[in-house]
């Protein structure tokens, strides 16, 4: 079984030659801007040596707090929007049975996200759902005002109460906020609720291995001490003193920025393993909410091959050429299913009688790649041996690192999220809310 690989070989192709070995100044200096804090967000780097500094007894208290909602609940819904929930959501889903929600008896809690959007009938439909279910909610929130989050967390926390008593619900409602300030930490302190820090230096994107992330990973089952283990170590891998072409972060985040400037403006991130889809969306919200600004930024897609194959596969076979693509390649299954003979053979798949399914992905794999670097398209892949909480760590370790490069070869801020307000600034004045008067005038000037 090999380690966590990079392989640019069929991205280099489409680069002048050398082009990667002499971008090494920039990617450097990048790097030591990173290191320094010496760059712009640089209030917000509390990432970049957390796996580090995660402590054995921090992670003891979170797994004390897992067990009490693992212990009294069927259900635990994670509050949450953004980086708030969507770290948590792609690791338990890359590590999860498909099926085991559906089972009558279940290992684990079931896990449901709320929070993330403002749709009646989902919220009808969730509320329903619990009538008759012990459960609990981590309300993962730095303000508590966040109009998704705390709209839900109101109807769930109310609805707990009303079902469970006050007592219980203190009991199963967790708060991960502020360490002193908004109205999520009022509420846990009036309440009496157990509650974890979100760290003033962390932004959501870059949370998952905070509280944010690793108490609902462990209310799943998870081992968060592995998946903080893989992260620690794909600190060391990356970190300044590491030759430059052996440091995954920062020839991913070379190689990125060189197709950029070369006209590739798209991103698609590429897996096969259908477990992997919410890794695909974390990961969007990472780099595109990191890079895009100032009128610049890779544009950062997803598909779910070999699904999509047969529907994005088209336009990204003989699509304009302003793409590439980086794969998650997943080097062993963990099930074992072998292709059976059929006499009638009607599909014509008996040749692949006796082959696990997992070679059939495989070929699909290698396959579309090579197709897709003939048609044009640039291809990197980064492979892991399995899917398990320590390759997950080195995973999502990788990736932050290589945006704070890359954000900063890009020449932005990739901490802040200036744009995201201008959304909510509108919703606020046409749902009349106080203080946006003047807003609202604007508003209605242009309607």
């Amino acid at each position: 079984m090999k380690n966590f690989q990079l392989n640019i070989v069929k991205a280099e192709q489409f680069l002048v030659n050398g082009a990667v070995a002499a971008y090494e100044p920039q990617v450097k200096a990048a790097m030591e801007t990173l290191e320094k804090g010496i760059g712009a967000g640089n209030d917000f780097l509390g990432w970049l040596h957390l796996p580090s500094s995660i402590t054995a007894e921090h992670l003891a208290d979170l797994k004390t707090a897992a067990q009490v909602l693992r212990e009294n609940c069927e259900v635990v819904i994670v509050a949450g929007i953004g980086g708030s929930y969507l770290g948590a959501r792609a690791v338990i889903e890359a590590l999860s049975n498909t099926f085991e929600w559906l089972k009558a008896k279940k290992e684990n809690p079931v896990i449901i996200y709320a929070g993330n959007n403002i749709g009646e009938d989902y919220l009808g439909e969730l509320t329903e759902f619990l009538k008759d279910k012990k459960f609990g909610v981590i309300n993962i929130s730095k303000s508590g005002t966040t109009t998704e989050t705390a709209l839900a967390f109101r109807l769930l926390k109310k609805q707990c109460e009303d079902q469970r008593g006050k007592e219980m619900a203190r009991k199963v409602i967790v708060a991960v906020t502020d360490a002193k300030k908004g109205a999520a930490r009022v509420t846990a302190d009036k309440e009496g609720y157990k509650s974890f820090i979100i760290p003033d230096n962390v932004g959501g994107r870059f949370s998952v291995l905070t509280p944010v992330g690793l108490l609902p990973i462990a209310v799943a089952g998870y081992d968060i001490e592995q998946l903080v283990q893989g992260a620690r170590d794909m600190e060391a891998q990356t970190a300044m003193e590491v030759p430059f072409m052996e440091n995954p972060s920062a020839v991913y985040a070379a190689v990125r920025n060189l197709l950029y400037a070369d006209g590739k403006k798209i991103e698609i991130l590429v897996n096969y393993q259908p477990k992997l889809h919410f890794m695909m969306e974390w990961w969007k919200q990472l780099y595109g909410e990191s890079e895009g600004k100032d009128g610049k930024g890779i544009f950062p897609a997803s598909v779910d091959f070999s699904t999509d194959l047969h529907s994005m596969g088209q336009w990204i076979q003989e699509g304009e050429r302003t793409i590439f693509e980086t794969v998650i390649s997943v080097e062993n299954a963990d099930k074992t299913v072998t292709v059976p003979t059929d006499e009638e053979n009607l599909d014509g798949l008996n040749f692949l009688a006796g082959k696990r399914v997992d070679e059939v992905n495989k070929m699909a794999e290698l396959g579309t790649q090579l197709a897709h670097v003939d048609g044009g398209v640039p291809n990197m892949r980064v492979t892991i041996p399995c899917l398990n909480e320590y390759y997950i760590g080195q995973l999502i370790y990788f990736f932050e690192k290589a945006c704070g490069i890359s954000g900063y070869l890009l020449g932005v801020n990739p901490f802040n999220q200036p744009g995201v307000e201008a959304y909510k600034k509108n919703m606020f004045a046409l749902l009349g809310k106080p203080g946006y008067e003047e807003e609202t005038k604007a508003i209605q000037a242009k309607l």
